[in-house]
């Protein structure tokens, strides 16, 4: 079974190949202008370099949030479109998972956090295993932090930015090193869930939105 994965949900973008045997190929973009520019054209020359074509694919997954809203919608589109030409089934999967699980069984909770650049973060709290625990939200680190005790695993972008902040507030914090590039890991859940034979049509694939649009007005 293999798969084909993409995140664009930072500006961290990636995409990523993965089957059973690991990560067959991998491309990291970092930029600031957007991920359409380079998406489309990395997932036709990373799939001829393997010599695969969509259709030999067996699903398409995509982080669907939260994250840049302008991202997401990229990362979605163009799998929906893969998905859709190729009849293959999709996986959707939350941003905040994936980091989630690429801290599974470094601590007895683990906080997944994104930075939303706003002085806030997309927030999600999960058990040993990675599993949800309570609600994924957006707002001020402050509120999150009370009441976290014992040893917690902070992961994400949001943990690296207000680390002093969070040390000062939970003493039990540790910080396990993990890949903020999400592609692979989402390939491998991603894995999981079409064996589980829980992929979807393409069009089914919903976003996850913790919040509205950041939308700057004109100047006049």
């Amino acid at each position: 079974m293999r798969v084909l994965a993409v995140d664009t949900t930072t500006p961290r973008g990636s995409l990523a190949v993965v089957s059973a045997e690991g990560v067959e190929a991998e491309v990291r973009q970092t930029t600031a202008h957007g991920h359409s520019r380079w998406l489309l054209a990395a997932v036709d020359r990373t799939l001829g370099d393997l010599g695969v074509e969509p259709r030999a694919l067996d699903g398409f997954a995509v982080t669907v949030g939260p994250g840049s809203f302008t991202g997401l919608r990229v990362g979605m589109s163009s799998v929906q479109g893969l998905g859709l030409a190729s009849g293959r089934p999709c996986v959707g999967l939350p941003s905040l998972d994936i980091l989630a699980l690429s801290a599974a069984g470094r601590a007895p909770a683990i906080v997944a956090l994104m930075d939303t650049v706003r002085g806030e973060v997309f927030s999600g709290v999960y058990d040993r295993e990675g599993h949800l625990t309570g609600d994924r939200r957006a707002g001020r680190l402050e509120g999150l932090l009370d009441g976290l005790e014992g040893e917690v695993a902070f992961v994400g972008d949001g943990a690296l930015r207000y680390r002093g902040q969070i040390e000062a507030a939970v003493p039990g914090a540790v910080f396990p090193e993990v890949d903020l590039f999400l592609a692979a890991g989402l390939g491998q859940a991603a894995l999981e869930t079409l064996r589980a034979g829980e992929g979807v049509p393409p069009g089914e694939l919903r976003p996850l939105y913790l919040r509205g649009a950041h939308i700057r007005q004109p100047r006049r």
